[in-house]
């Protein structure tokens, strides 16, 4: 069985957020304990398991499509489809527009002109939250505006005073992992509008296993409609300042949310151990 690992969001290997790829056989997934064992061994912020659908569903959907962290099981996953797109598109297994079944609805990806890939994700219904006890000193900063990102994500969208803060975040995770559902998304709008984008974030995911999230398309459903209505632009660039660091262009379109990056395969291997 094929495996690969593709760098996304990113064009240059080593950078962005490497993400897991198995593209499965049409018999559907195998059992829930094989693909957390895989994902556990391949330790990667999420690997994704994909399978061809028949034809003739009348959702649009071509491919179904999870995601698993090294621990358990998410519901949403910008990088890891990004990466699936990406490898679908490479290896000639899809063109054009792939629609993905998956436990947060359908999910199109479609590949742009420029080698780029686009998303279509939900965008997230923002609730505002008062600040839970502890926060603060978990977070390593004093938090501005708290959000809920709601049911398919289940984070924190944490605004903080400005990007020197974002980047100069030190978390306890131990005491983040118990202040959300799935984690923390620090931002800040950039301190040079001029520079390439225009909000960094952070985003913290201990609860399901992961400390840090190299770049988290999942969490842009939450920023780009938060930035949006600050800045007052539908189309907007954010860079996930962590030690990789990533772009992911957004679009905000009434309750969706396009986001756009690219990808590239830096590892294409066999699994052995296959169910």
């Amino acid at each position: 069985m094929r495996i690969r690992i593709v760098d996304a969001f990113t064009d240059r290997p080593f950078t962005g957020n490497p993400a897991g790829v198995l593209l499965l056989g049409a018999d559907g997934f195998p059992s829930d304990g094989w693909l957390q064992r895989v994902a556990a061994e391949l330790n990667l912020s999420e690997t994704a398991f994909a399978h061809p659908l028949p034809p003739g569903g009348d959702d649009g959907a071509t491919w179904a499509l999870r995601w698993f962290t090294p621990a358990t099981e998410v519901r949403l996953c910008g990088h890891a489809t990004l990466a699936t797109a990406h490898v679908l598109r490479t290896t000639g297994e899809a063109q054009g527009t792939v629609g993905f079944r998956t436990k947060a609805g359908v999910l199109a990806a479609t590949a742009d002109g420029d080698g780029t890939i686009t998303l279509d994700f939900p965008a997230a219904p923002l609730t505002l939250e008062k600040a839970p006890a502890g926060l603060a000193a978990a977070l390593g900063a004093e938090p501005l505006t708290v959000l809920d990102t709601g049911p398919d994500c289940g984070d924190l969208l944490v605004e903080v005073a400005d990007e020197a803060a974002v980047r100069a975040l030190a978390p306890d995770f131990k005491a983040l992992a118990a202040l959300s559902r799935r984690g923390v998304i620090a931002t800040a709008a950039a301190a040079d509008p001029a520079g390439g984008y225009d909000f960094v974030s952070r985003g913290f995911f201990p609860a399901v296993g992961i400390d840090e999230d190299p770049v988290t398309g999942s969490a842009h459903t939450a920023l780009a409609p938060f930035w949006s209505a600050r800045l007052g632009r539908d189309a907007l660039t954010g860079y996930q300042a962590s030690a990789r660091g990533g772009l992911v262009a957004t679009r905000l379109r009434d309750d969706r949310v396009e986001l756009t990056g690219a990808a590239v395969t830096v590892v294409d291997g066999e699994l052995h151990a296959v169910p």
